[in-house]
């Protein structure tokens, strides 16, 4: 922030009038107030902050609050330095908070939005041995168990549907495939 140089009436004067010329919208007298305290307030800042870029940021913010809210200073209630380096604190706590606030909701995306790592060869490979191990337990079945877990499982039948198709009654064909998952359940794990 760049102001221009005071007059000397109000260098003489405590940081306390300095607030209360600037609550009148005395430009001069902030720019005094300013030049006092400004070190200070940085200072502050930085020591909350630690990254200077944001600092900077943050006392500017932390005098243009001190210029729109000169009015709410009560010189019978403390001192002009303390209620500057006040709101410094204040503000430089706030972002402090805001970022951690957005870092943590970055991060709770980020894990909301990360894919589980997958072996996709792996998995294929995984697949295709489970397949081949089907099959070979598939051709140890009987006709007549392979021919019910061919209509039910993959054509897609309901028991109803297949135990027309194999012309046999609908109760023989549930047993037929109990029987028949009994049979290629216990291949599939002998394999």
């Amino acid at each position: 922030m760049s102001l221009a140089p005071a007059p000397d009436a109000d260098i003489d004067r405590t940081n306390e009038d300095l607030l209360v010329l600037t609550a009148e919208g005395n430009q001069d007298a902030f720019a005094v107030f300013y030049d006092r305290i400004g070190g200070r307030v940085l200072g502050l800042v930085q020591r909350v902050l630690i990254d200077s870029a944001q600092s900077e940021e943050v006392t500017q913010d932390v005098f243009v609050e001190i210029w729109q809210n000169a009015t709410k200073f009560d010189p019978s209630r403390g001192k002009a330095a303390s209620w500057a380096l006040t709101i410094a604190h204040r503000r430089a706590i706030d972002r402090v908070r805001s970022s951690q606030s957005s870092r943590d909701r970055d991060y709770m995306v980020g894990i909301r939005d990360l894919e589980a790592p997958r072996d996709d060869v792996a998995e294929s490979v995984e697949v295709r041995l489970e397949h081949e191990r089907v099959s070979r337990a598939m051709a140890r079945l009987t006709d007549i168990q392979r021919a019910a877990l061919e209509l039910t499982y993959f054509q897609g039948l309901t028991n109803t549907e297949a135990a027309l198709r194999a012309g046999i009654p609908a109760n023989t064909m549930k047993t037929r495939l109990r029987d028949s998952l009994a049979a290629l359940r216990r291949l599939v794990n002998a394999a």
